[in-house]
């Protein structure tokens, strides 16, 4: 039945999206959980997906702490870089596709409009210099049927994310103070998986996209948005202050890029995937979660 597709990473929330996706009812899944597979190691990688003999894989496999890897970077290297590099090995020598989910924190975030698939990177913190590790293996391994895929504030009904956050703060506390001066695009699972899918079907597809939700938004925007739709469904009983603060006064271990919309062009128009505004995409997440 279709593509035998692996998922790593499959017990994170972009991992849980993908398996309850329309990709189940076209093509066979082999989730990998982290327990089923660590791909820091180059052996099980190999013994594992050898087993398996997946066409494609889709790699959702990542250490996401950006804070803890500010004094974790051989962990942070280890899963982001070294693992995609074992991954695009065997891929390489089996000629399967490999689709890596990297992130937008590959930029320094200093212009001021979207970034484009072909812009110079320069990350800011531990987290992003992973990434562009990973993304740098990838390339030179895989030149002809490697896909890297940016992407950017990803949340969903799963796990926890910004999202879940700012609901659990908003119950227990009586105000928050939110960053408005870092700038990006929330973006669902729900909509990550429709390019992901959009990356199956098209075999051709190779290099650098980019995809996010529709629109942009502030921290503080999207904190803000999270209450209104959150307290009009019925998520929350209650509305509290909500304050926009600077940068300066959130100091965080790792840097985060201030401007990192992303230009989606590329996959726009090569691949035609749904494209959905990020208000639209919270507010089903959050009817998913009244219904829990």
């Amino acid at each position: 039945m279709g593509l035998r597709i692996a998922i790593t990473g499959a017990n994170g929330q972009l991992g849980q999206t993908l398996l309850r996706s329309s990709l189940c009812e076209q093509h066979t899944l082999l989730p990998l959980e982290r327990e089923a597979l660590d791909i820091r190691d180059a052996a099980a990688v190999s013994t594992t997906l050898d087993a398996l003999s997946p066409e494609v894989i889709i790699n959702a496999a990542a250490y996401t702490a950006v804070d803890a890897a500010e004094s974790h970077e051989a962990e942070a290297f280890a899963l982001n870089g070294d693992g995609v590099r074992h991954l695009a090995q065997w891929a390489a020598g089996r000629q399967a596709r490999l689709i890596h989910v990297s992130t937008d924190f590959v930029f320094d975030g200093r212009q001021h409009r979207p970034y484009r698939v072909d812009d110079a990177v320069a990350p800011l913190s531990v987290y992003g210099k992973s990434k562009l590790a990973g993304e740098q293996a990838l390339t030179h391994l895989l030149p002809e049927c490697g896909v890297i895929l940016r992407t950017a504030w990803l949340y969903s009904p799963y796990r926890q994310n910004f999202v879940k956050t700012m609901l659990r703060l908003m119950r227990e506390r009586e105000s928050l103070g939110v960053v408005d001066d870092q700038v990006g695009t929330p973006t669902s699972t729900a909509g990550l998986v429709s390019c992901l899918q959009a990356l199956v079907e098209a075999g051709h597809a190779r290099g650098v996209y980019h995809w996010t939700d529709a629109g942009v938004a502030s921290w503080y925007d999207f904190a803000v948005a999270i209450q209104e739709e959150a307290l009009a469904l019925g998520v929350l009983d209650n509305a509290i202050p909500i304050r926009p603060i600077a940068t300066e006064q959130y100091p965080t271990p790792a840097v985060r890029p201030s401007y990192s919309v992303l230009d989606k062009s590329r996959a726009l128009e090569e691949l035609h995937c749904p494209q959905v505004h990020w208000r639209v995409a919270l507010r089903d997440v959050l009817k998913h979660l009244s219904e829990f």
